[in-house]
């Protein structure tokens, strides 16, 4: 038999997934790790929980799975991005907790190097925001605030990675220090144009290039595995970023094909083919994945705030005890109500990139309760991903016109928008994003997307699972929905909910 093992490493856990030679999921094994708030807005990881909660979900699959390591063909990573880690190239210790992609505390640096006149550099470059969501400026704060790390790093004696390149470093007993080009186009240093570090916005955050992990390919090969760690080497053949993995895993390899994640937030990737497409409404354009030296790139639009919509309902307002039970209080909700939340708990993401505004709702009567909050809370998804669709068409169509002149996205031409994602089950969510954007909405059977972009990259580069083209036929349809909602009932209800957002951002 031939198996391939994927490596989730996420956020709050991570997971280990062994898919078959079919690319069928087999059994999976998940833990979770604590979380670190040393201040406001700070978010940390302990770099001993990603490695060690990583190994033991692995050796926990193969156990479960009865398998050895000589059964497993390939290992694929797909990991959190912009996380920030540095260690000591000798002994491998890391000189600092993670910094992970939500922490806030290089708020100042990006401010100082905007008010200066370097952003519009920086997004050239590197087709994202100067924002501190992304490694750069993470590093450069890790760099001037920890106790010798700047003289240690000009001497060569540190390292940078993301995840991926922790954890491949490790993996491997220290012989491989690498990254793909998904992840490296994620940290603010790397020119996605030209393919490499760039030397300018290294000098300008005073970053030792020496200290960068070498650039691969998503499907390459990234050494193998130390022998005593699962009782065999392994090869490591695929690394992807998280959403980058999930847009493979959705087989969305066309130019105009869309996938959007429904976890705690919201990620939205849009396949621009061999174009890089300059975003004019505050998206990212970045690297959906590389094979062969050969970038493809996207746009992606970031919601901060979707799954956790119905946390809140639960955790905070008790108005639910689990996820499920919005389906029926969404259907229940008095239609004459137009309760609209715009759940701004963390700020706004694209096309806003507003941090500072906060949550309100707006509507509110005498007798609105818990069925008319829970339907504005999931209908809130799918206005901020119209908010992306917009944007993306507006991006999307400053670079090629529609032939016929007609107002419509180069995804709805490709038929559909791909969902997966803990929220995306949900069918009266599916249906409403489906109403409100106009687009046809597809689930897939497997919405293990991530995992299964991973697998398939890593087993496509063994040589045992199939090429871009056979792998498109394997995806499998679970649930389709089609907008129902009329044309101006659509636009009405967008124009409430802009009206809302442009309230909300005054406050």
């Amino acid at each position: 038999m031939t198996y391939i093992l994927a490596l989730d490493q996420g956020t709050t856990s991570s997971r280990a997934i062994i898919f078959d030679k079919n690319m069928i999921p087999v059994t999976a094994a998940q833990k979770e790790f604590k979380q670190y708030f040393p201040a406001s807005g700070w978010v940390e990881h302990d770099p001993k929980d990603l490695w060690n909660s990583t190994v033991s979900t692995c050796r926990m699959a193969l156990q479960q799975a009865k398998l050895e390591a000589s059964d497993i063909v390939a290992i694929g990573i797909a990991n959190q991005r912009e996380t920030t880690l540095v260690w000591d190239k000798i002994s491998g210790v890391p000189i600092h907790h993670a910094i992970v992609w939500q922490d806030r505390r290089t708020v100042d640096i990006c401010s100082q190097l905007r008010a200066t006149g370097y952003e519009q550099m920086i997004t050239l470059e590197t087709g994202l925001l100067l924002d501190p969501y992304f490694s750069g400026t993470k590093l450069k704060w890790l760099l001037d605030h920890v106790e010798g790390a700047r003289a240690k790093a000009e001497r060569g004696d540190l390292l940078f990675g993301t995840v991926d390149s922790y954890l491949i470093w490790n993996l491997t007993g220290g012989k491989v220090h690498a990254t793909d080009a998904t992840n490296a186009a994620r940290t603010l240093l790397y020119d996605i144009h030209k393919g490499q570090w760039s030397q300018e916005i290294c000098e300008l955050l005073k970053v030792p290039m020496v200290m960068l992990p070498q650039v691969k390919n998503s499907a390459d090969h990234f050494g193998y595995t130390q022998k005593d760690l699962f009782g065999g080497r392994i090869p490591i053949l695929g690394v992807a970023g998280d959403q980058q993995a999930a847009i493979v895993g959705q087989a969305c390899f066309e130019p105009g094909m869309m996938k959007s994640t429904y976890g705690t937030g919201c990620f939205a990737l849009l396949n621009t083919g061999d174009k890089a497409v300059h975003s004019k409404n505050r998206l990212l354009t970045t690297i959906a994945y590389q094979f062969n030296g050969k970038p493809t790139y996207a746009l992606e639009g970031s919601i901060f705030n979707a799954g956790s919509v119905v946390q809140w309902l639960r955790d905070e307002l008790n108005i639910i005890e689990k996820a499920s039970d919005t389906q029926g209080l969404a259907e229940s909700a008095d239609q004459l109500q137009n309760l609209i939340l715009v759940p701004a708990f963390t700020g706004l993401g694209a096309p806003y990139w507003n941090t500072e505004c906060r949550g309100a709702i707006y509507g509110l009567a005498r007798n609105s309760g818990p069925a008319e909050f829970t339907r504005a809370a999931l209908q809130s998804v799918g206005f901020q991903t119209r908010d992306l669709l917009e944007a993306m068409h507006s991006d999307w169509f400053g670079e090629e016109k529609s032939p016929d002149g007609l107002s419509q996205t180069k995804f709805q031409h490709k038929g559909c928008l791909r969902v997966d994602g803990g929220m995306s089950v949900s069918d009266w969510t599916m249906q409403f994003l489906s109403n409100i954007t106009g687009v046809q909405v597809d689930r897939p059977k497997v919405l293990e997307t991530t995992a299964l972009g991973v697998a398939w990259l890593a087993g496509m580069h063994a040589g045992v699972y199939p090429d871009q083209e056979e792998f498109s036929k394997t995806w499998s349809l679970d649930k389709r929905f089609n907008p129902v909602m009329s044309f101006s009932d659509r636009e009405t209800k967008y124009s409430d909910w802009k009206k809302a957002v442009s309230a909300t951002l005054l406050v």
